[in-house]
């Protein structure tokens, strides 16, 4: 079992490694059809995987089959091991498109970041990898708490099923003049005390020194002092923003089963393809105007599962696939039935778009929102 988690892991090291290293070496905009192309890829791997999760489970691989057997079905005698291949891989597939529905949400507030802050669009890409990779190391600890909270406290799941349909309640409710606002989060006031932040952009550096006065720009060792850049202000907003989203999709693909190796890695490929989805759909987000209320009804539906559950009434896993997928894809296709000829990026006319530019390349970049970051 080691092994196969060992594998895994360093399997996502090497994509993040080419993204990083191969692919993306450079700071430049990265172009709609490219994001389409490494979205589609994103996909195809997602969905190969489910492949491997079927032998994985239905040959019993280190024992992987008995222990989905005994994670989603502890109580149920009448459980067949052998079915553990099949029903294992609508479980990762459900969970797998239950996490990516939920990344739009996730979309639309990077993209208001991106806007807000004036982020330009070369450097955008950087962001979001070191963004993505920190992301997947604090869904592993939550899935690992997650997990760890229903073993201990059966009655948990109750708490995670009001929690999900508390949350669809909000985003139904929700009017678009609500919609959050980076300068009043409390991660950019808490930095701003604790750190000084420079500034200006300096390309895609995340931490930089600056003159500890002003007025005498004295390039003296005792003359500097420690700072971050603004693009590194940006990434920990966005680091906080998946954190407030985990809490939310966690307790949805628990709902979905409670293999942790399902739950984590239905979540990986969906952050990993989170990344791409923004560059090719920030630009025309405002389109999908029916999505929202389409994953608010997953959400409320994944609840009342979630609930029930305790009760033994279950509803059988391929109906729950066929189910999420219909509601999406009726908000998907409803909303680009109804979409106006032309959209309009989702962070206004100040903000950088994936496609654009918004500052020149030079050493020390003159930073749009030195208003949000006076001390």
């Amino acid at each position: 079992m080691i092994l196969l988690w060992t594998t895994f892991v360093v399997f996502i090291l090497a994509m993040l490694a080419i993204d990083l290293f191969l692919l993306h070496r450079k700071s430049e905009v990265v172009p709609p059809k490219a994001a389409l192309q490494w979205t589609g890829v994103c996909v195809v791997m997602a969905l190969l995987f489910a492949v491997a999760v079927y032998f994985i489970y239905d040959r019993n691989f280190a024992g992987m089959g008995e222990r989905f057997m005994r994670y989603d079905h502890r109580n149920d005698p009448a459980a067949d091991p052998s079915l553990a291949g099949s029903e294992a891989t609508f479980k990762y597939l459900t969970g797998w498109l239950v996490e990516y529905s939920l990344s739009f949400d996730n979309i639309m507030v990077i993209a208001m970041i991106f806007g807000y802050f004036r982020v330009p669009g070369k450097y955008q890409h950087r962001v979001l990898f070191w963004g993505i990779l920190g992301a997947l190391v604090m869904r592993g600890a939550m899935i690992a708490a997650g997990s760890a909270l229903l073993e201990a406290f059966h009655w948990i799941i109750y708490v995670f099923g009001a929690l999900l349909i508390i949350t669809a309640i909000k985003m139904l409710l929700t009017r678009e003049d609500d919609a959050f606002d980076p300068g009043k989060s409390p991660i950019v006031r808490i930095v701003k005390r604790i750190v000084h932040v420079s500034p200006a952009y300096e390309g895609e550096r995340f931490f930089t020194r600056v003159p500890r006065d002003p007025a005498q720009p004295d390039t003296g060792k005792h003359a500097m002092r420690f700072a971050i850049t603004p693009l590194f202000l940006v990434l920990l907003t966005v680091e906080a923003t998946d954190v407030i989203f985990a809490v939310d999709s966690i307790p949805a693909i628990f709902t979905i089963t409670r293999d942790p190796f399902l739950v984590f890695t239905s979540n990986v490929f969906a952050i990993l393809g989170l990344r791409s989805l923004y560059f090719a759909l920030a630009g025309i987000i405002d389109r999908f105007r029916f999505l929202k209320p389409a994953i608010a009804i997953v959400l409320i539906y994944i609840g009342v599962k979630m609930i029930i559950g305790v009760w033994d009434i279950h509803i059988d896993t391929r109906l729950s696939l066929v189910v999420v997928a219909g509601i999406l894809g009726v908000g998907v296709l409803l909303s680009w039935l109804t979409a106006p000829k032309e959209a309009h990026h989702v962070a206004g006319d100040a903000g950088a778009s994936p496609g654009s530019d918004a500052a020149p390349a030079v050493t020390r970049e003159p930073s749009p929102v030195d208003h949000t970051l006076a001390r």
